[in-house]
């Protein structure tokens, strides 16, 4: 699809970086947007359009979306796929973290709908594609506020699909799984600092286990990005698609078990995999036996 514009946020790294990726292959014209630009490299290098922006800041996704339409006139996809999982115990987490959850995997995703649709609009046709999270449907221990962003996602998202209708735009949600990226580090590590010397302080060592050792079981960036290709290019896309590891299982897990039947899978589930995060955790950096001389 020479000439159409796609724009995808959170592309300096994993997802949005592979999104950037597949979708300058399909010879869409891409502008990357992220706050650190430098990270950006590899695509400037491949063509992708880089420009240093934090989705919270208004007047920098305002500025961006100008600077597109002015360049080549129109946006035809916006991959919203900025976010980030801040995890702890709703009683350590202050407010203002809790805020900024929701301004960056929220408002600031919202913000860049409401600049991108005059154009939509005045075209009669375009893409709102939302990275939400399996994290969207279900829930964890410790996980309160990303769960909550999340889910309000889906919300924002299946109403916004029908108020769009008239107007030839989809609203697409992409729910992934386990996934390969350094979001896993990040939470563990915010989660740690949030819950250090508190009454969750061994919850949270286990939930910090359990989303450091996602990596080797998770499915690589490229899965999400390619579901993220085929929702932008279909003539008739679905509205929404789980992709990656673990993705189906855990949401059809949701749908059919009771609520409290699910709160004891994940506990169970999760107390099981901590043990087996720390049992690896500790396996690699005892030092290797020595051979008697």
């Amino acid at each position: 699809m020479p000439n159409h514009v796609a724009v995808v946020t959170g592309a300096s790294s994993g997802i949005g970086e592979a999104t950037a990726q597949r979708l300058h292959g399909l010879d869409y014209v891409v502008y990357g947007l992220a706050r650190r630009v430098d990270r950006m490299a590899d695509l400037a290098e491949l063509g992708v359009r880089t420009l240093a922006v934090d989705v919270t800041d208004e007047r920098a996704t305002a500025a961006a979306v100008e600077q597109i339409v002015a360049e080549q006139g129109r946006v035809d996809v916006l991959v919203n796929n900025a976010g980030y999982g801040s995890y702890g115990a709703l009683e350590d987490v202050p407010l203002s973290e809790a805020r900024y959850q929701f301004e960056v995997n929220v408002f600031g995703l919202a913000r860049l709908i409401q600049l991108v649709l005059p154009h939509m609009r005045r075209q009669g046709r375009g893409r709102l594609i939302n990275i939400s999270s399996i994290g969207g449907k279900i829930y964890e221990p410790l996980g309160d506020w990303y769960h909550a962003a999340k889910f309000a996602v889906e919300g924002l998202s299946d109403s916004l699909r029908v108020e769009l209708r008239p107007f030839g735009i989809d609203v697409i949600i992409i729910e992934p799984g386990g996934i390969r990226t350094e979001w896993g580090a990040i939470s563990a590590q915010k989660l740690r600092q949030a819950s250090a010397g508190t009454a969750y302080q061994k919850q949270a060592e286990t939930m910090a286990a359990v989303l450091e050792s996602l990596g080797p079981l998770a499915s690589p960036p490229s899965v999400v990005a390619d579901t993220i290709a085929r929702a932008a290019t279909a003539r008739r896309p679905r509205t929404r698609y789980l992709t990656g590891r673990g993705a189906r299982a855990a949401v059809t897990a949701r749908q059919v078990l009771p609520d409290r039947a699910f709160d004891a899978v994940i506990s169970s589930g999760y107390q099981m995999a901590g043990k087996w995060a720390t049992r690896q955790r500790h396996t690699a950096t005892e030092p290797a036996p020595q051979t008697p001389v």
